[in-house]
């Protein structure tokens, strides 16, 4: 999937159910459910859900709880915006 048709399934109500579950925590972020997001990428403890979880606490405004996450995703906080930064991990995790 491209990050384009990625962006469509957005705008049309459509889960893409057939992504890794960053990729629909992702989602679930981006139609506005930041709990349905988190609670997606609570359970898994890679590098990738990880760096997921670093963002969704920098964009509740948990600053030292994204930093514990930004730690264990092996990433430093990035000084850009949150829209920025969800694009950036969209375009790698897809």
């Amino acid at each position: 999937m491209t990050y384009d048709e990625f962006l469509l399934t957005i705008e049309n109500d459509e889960l893409p159910s057939n992504q890794p579950l960053y990729i629909q925590a992702l989602w679930w972020d981006a139609k506005g459910n930041w709990d349905k997001a988190h609670a997606l990428i609570d359970a898994l403890d890679d590098k990738n859900a990880c760096r997921v979880h670093a963002y969704l606490h920098r964009k509740e405004g948990d600053i030292s709880n994204a930093g514990y996450w930004y730690h264990r995703a092996h990433a430093q906080q990035p000084a850009i915006s949150l829209t920025e930064e969800w694009k950036l991990i969209t375009m790698e995790l897809l």
